[in-house]
């Protein structure tokens, strides 16, 4: 299962050019005027964005850095990085380093309680990935600094029975890391290299690690704004990139199905169910996301990727603006060509300014 075309990669993989191809938004059946309407809201109502792409068709439509953010400035993804980690996972599963029903305890038998709870044996490499694990409260894993983080995270109380409760769970991305590196030899961060960053033409990813040097996983990873996009269009094809299937299609669709319910509310998108490091959201839509309003959104349906980084506190009202604002660019076919508009977005792009968040 989750087999991929990973050995045996041609070298025509490698010289995936590093930019994405660009188009104008008409050509691609997105409407220019639509696409400057939603950028003007967005500077108005978020505070404060730093940057946004939009690709559609697998072409960059639109683009915009609020200054002194640039394309080339890599950015803080805060805990849009499990989503990435969630792929070094998907790819450690395919070459059978391990498997997502394993129980996390078979990885740690030094950093074990010496009498694990019923409901700890009963965690499972799956359980990690929903953020199901059983926790009440977020493991304080940076709290204890005479131990390691996984030792202190299998020391946690686990109440509820793992892959029935959702809580929002850093420490559990991790523990994912601590996997990977375990069972491959190698950091996230290396590992992804050639596997994921090279192929994209991800240049000089930066991962913060832990004190015992472990990938964080959860946070902590730093790219530009296309990667984060390419990212996204890399799971809109279903794994595939430049003619090679990087990543299993049936990886990449239990990743951004709902695995289990975190909510009720329609109106919310943290309420819309979540997967493997993925939400779900609104609209037929997934995405990786991170604290103060990193968001890589792929909206299958529409054939759309959307990458944005931010400072912000209200990630949800940021995620109302792409739906007030923006679902309505996007046509069945291409539309006439815009000139007008076309220049007046540009102008508009190259004049914003970021603000200081209140």
């Amino acid at each position: 299962m989750f087999a991929m075309g990973l050995l045996g990669m041609t070298s025509t993989l490698w010289a995936e050019p590093a930019t994405l191809p660009r188009s104008t938004p008409e050509s691609q059946g997105v409407s220019s005027l639509q696409v400057r309407k939603f950028i003007e809201a967005a500077d108005k109502r978020v505070t404060t964005m730093h940057s946004f792409m939009l690709v559609r068709n697998g072409h960059v439509v639109a683009e915009c850095w609020w200054k002194p953010e640039a394309p080339d400035k890599p950015h803080v993804l805060w805990s849009l990085s499990k989503s990435f980690t969630s792929t070094a996972v998907g790819l450690a599963v395919a070459e059978g380093k391990f498997s997502i029903d394993d129980p996390v305890l078979k990885f740690f038998p030094e950093d074990a309680p010496a009498s694990p709870s019923e409901k700890l044996r009963m965690m499972r490499v799956r359980d990690l990935l929903t953020m199901s694990t059983g926790h009440e409260t977020e493991p304080d894993v940076r709290g204890r600094t005479d131990q390691s983080w996984v030792k202190t995270f299998l020391e946690h109380p686990v109440p509820h029975k793992p892959g029935a409760h959702f809580q929002y769970n850093t420490p559990a991305t991790y523990m994912l890391s601590a996997i990977v590196e375990k069972t491959t030899g190698q950091t996230v961060l290396e590992y992804l290299k050639p596997r994921l960053f090279e192929p994209l033409g991800i240049e000089n990813p930066r991962w913060d690690t832990s004190p015992q040097g472990i990938t964080l996983g959860g946070y902590g990873l730093f790219v530009r704004t296309e990667d984060i996009a390419k990212f996204g269009q890399l799971y809109l094809q279903k794994g595939q990139w430049n003619g090679n299937q990087l990543l299993s299609p049936e990886w990449v669709a239990l990743a951004t199905s709902k695995q289990v319910s975190n909510g009720s509310d329609p109106t919310k998108d943290w309420d819309q169910g979540y997967g493997f490091q993925f939400w779900r959201s609104r609209h037929g839509a997934f995405r990786g996301d991170g604290k103060d309003g990193q968001f890589c959104v792929v909206i299958p349906e529409r054939n759309v990727v959307i990458a944005i980084t931010a400072n912000t506190r209200d990630m949800q009202g940021q995620l109302n603006v792409v739906w007030d604002e923006l679902l309505s660019a996007f046509a069945d076919a291409p539309l006439p060509e815009n000139t007008e508009e076309q220049a007046k977005l540009k102008e508009l792009s190259s004049q914003l300014q970021a603000r200081d968040p209140k």
